[in-house]
């Protein structure tokens, strides 16, 4: 049973928050470079770091059984590594300009720099993974990264956004999304307790499900801080989320021609967005999409019921309660 209250991310960090900092550290001490333009967009990229959430996974995960290893820290780092990487690149391809509201790679610099910085940022991850002498480590990190680039292949190859089945979504947000979280929780397993391997990958495949499900879900019920509105910057983008998908599902013929009409027009404005989010809401989407977050969130806490009863697995058990509640 999940708790009813969203704990704070700070609070789930608080008991490795130091190993989190380390991480940092790591994170700049890897990305070092004597090349002025690398070191640039390295400074630019961990000024404006998120939340390190995969480093933690990978750090309690690395606790469970009571057998850390030493270099714990430096694979938390490889792993945002990977993470940072994925997201340069997915800013590239979409073209935005703006990333947790700083500017992006592709925005400061150019397209080029960012597609180069990314692949700088992949080979740097894999070189310094190489130095733990473990392929089984290489060999998960480098399946999690296929992964996301089959994916993001895959929502490029979607030509017809509204044809977006459940299953297609399902598919890309595993790639995207999941497969990094499950393999930061199976290497932290493999460093430390390799019999805890499964458990916890599939712990982290069923909170990255949720992870992106809520993510998407936030786009239409969250208020922006200074407009007042529900962002909707994955309606502005034209992108075909879990809300709407189960909408489109139970709309007649009017109301879906409204949407692709919405769909056709290149450029989306505020009022349109918002009634789009009306329909969707009013069609059961966002209700939908939460059951099925929280779906996934009680089969992460499955996984971890095969687990010892131990600090680091009540913290994961927070991360779940945390990802299902949270705001941006």
């Amino acid at each position: 049973m999940l708790r009813t209250k969203s704990p704070r991310l700070s609070e789930i960090q608080r008991p490795i928050h130091t190993l989190l900092e380390d991480v940092v550290g790591e994170l700049r001490r890897i990305v070092l470079s004597d090349f002025p333009v690398v070191q640039e967009v390295s400074s630019h990229l961990l000024w404006s770091r998120g939340k390190l959430f995969r480093p933690m996974l990978l750090l309690l995960s690395n606790r469970v059984g009571g057998s850390p290893h030493p270099r714990a820290v430096t694979l938390g780092a490889l792993v945002e590594l990977v993470h940072l990487a994925t997201l340069v690149h997915d800013d590239a391809v979409d073209h935005s300009v703006l990333r947790r509201g700083m500017p992006t790679v592709n925005a400061l610099w150019n397209h080029q720099t960012a597609i180069i910085m990314g692949d700088f940022l992949y080979s740097r991850s894999v070189s310094e993974l190489a130095s733990f002498g473990r392929v089984d480590l290489i060999a998960v990190l480098a399946g999690a990264a296929n992964e996301m680039s089959v994916g993001e292949l895959r929502q490029l190859a979607s030509h017809d956004a509204l044809a977006f089945t459940e299953r297609d979504y399902d598919r890309l947000i595993a790639s995207k999304t999941a497969s990094l979280m499950s393999a930061a929780c199976a290497m932290g397993a493999l460093a430390g307790q390799p019999a805890y391997r499964d458990p916890l990958a599939r712990y982290g495949h069923a909170l990255g499900m949720a992870f992106q499900i809520t993510d998407d879900l936030l786009d239409y019920t969250e208020v922006e801080d200074v407009t007042g509105k529900p962002s909707g910057q994955d309606l502005r983008e034209h992108k075909v989320t879990l809300p709407l998908i189960h909408a489109l599902g139970n709309m007649d013929v009017a109301t879906r021609r409204v949407v692709q009409d919405f769909f056709a027009r290149p450029v989306a404005d505020d009022d349109s967005i918002r009634d789009i989010i009306r329909v969707v809401e009013s069609l059961g989407g966002m209700e939908y999409a939460t059951a099925r977050a929280r779906r996934f969130g009680d089969e992460a806490a499955e996984a971890l019921d095969e687990l010892p009863s131990e600090p680091p697995v009540d913290t994961l058990r927070e991360a779940i309660a945390y990802v299902i509640d949270r705001r941006r």
